[in-house]
């Protein structure tokens, strides 16, 4: 659900590269691996989480092979629309920037809160020291409300700001943050923030049929309940569901 803010380069880039058109193709599969438990590298050195199982499914019954590539959070949709892989599932929200460069299947992930954590629930958000990921649309917001922006590369190093004093709190995917809240000494700060139109598989706005096939199979998993069951799975019992 992180929403990458888009730079005008970003939009000058363009793919030389067309994918087949016969069932079985293989898929290059983009992800962070550094964003659990949407997804993460396991102890065996593969990508692994929501969007991994997701994936695997979703291929299968496009009758697609998937392989799995990671890249930078930073870079990952100038690197898929010049070739270097073929699909972003990655927590992305589905946002208007990001539409003017690439295309989203429909949602995967419904629209969901982005919040604050800090060591003090009384910190003020608006005019503290806020830590968020760069190149985010949780970045965009904090920038928006008049607080002191403090970028990171990585979502881990946002929340390490605010552990050592280096920030008052920490603006993040309320699902990314919920275990990292109920497991350290971080408390819930302001309001939660709805952000966002859902979370959605980015493609090269020129892959109009793998497009079709990822549709289709995300549509046949919200018919059948299998997707449900997966966010529950992943997120608890309190996931908003389709």
């Amino acid at each position: 659900m992180k929403k990458l803010i888009l730079t005008t380069a970003a939009l000058a880039l363009t793919s030389g590269m067309a994918l087949a058109e016969s069932h079985g193709m293989t898929v290059r599969m983009g992800t962070e691996g550094a964003y659990p438990p949407y997804n993460f590298i396991n102890d065996d050195g593969e990508v692994d989480g929501f969007e991994r199982e997701l994936g695997d499914e979703l291929c299968s019954r496009a009758e697609l092979t998937c392989e799995w590539v990671t890249n930078e959070w930073d870079s990952i949709i100038p690197n898929l629309v010049s070739g270097n892989y073929d699909t972003i599932i990655a927590g992305m929200s589905i946002t208007d920037e990001r539409d003017e460069v690439i295309d989203f299947t429909q949602n995967y992930y419904p629209p969901a809160s982005s919040a604050y954590a800090a060591l003090d629930g009384d910190v003020d958000v608006k005019a503290g020291v806020i830590a968020a990921q760069t190149a985010t649309i949780q970045a965009g917001y904090v920038a928006e409300t008049g607080a002191t922006l403090l970028e990171f590369a990585t979502p881990d190093e946002s929340v390490a700001a605010v552990k050592n004093g280096e920030a008052d709190a920490v603006f993040a995917d309320k699902d990314y943050l919920a275990p990292i809240v109920a497991e350290s000494e971080l408390v819930w700060a302001g309001t939660d923030v709805s952000l966002g139109g859902g979370i959605g598989i980015g493609l090269r706005e020129s892959d109009t049929e793998l497009k079709a096939k990822f549709d289709a199979a995300i549509t046949s998993m919200k018919e059948d309940g299998t997707l449900n069951a997966m966010l529950i799975k992943w997120f608890g019992e309190d996931i908003v569901t389709y």
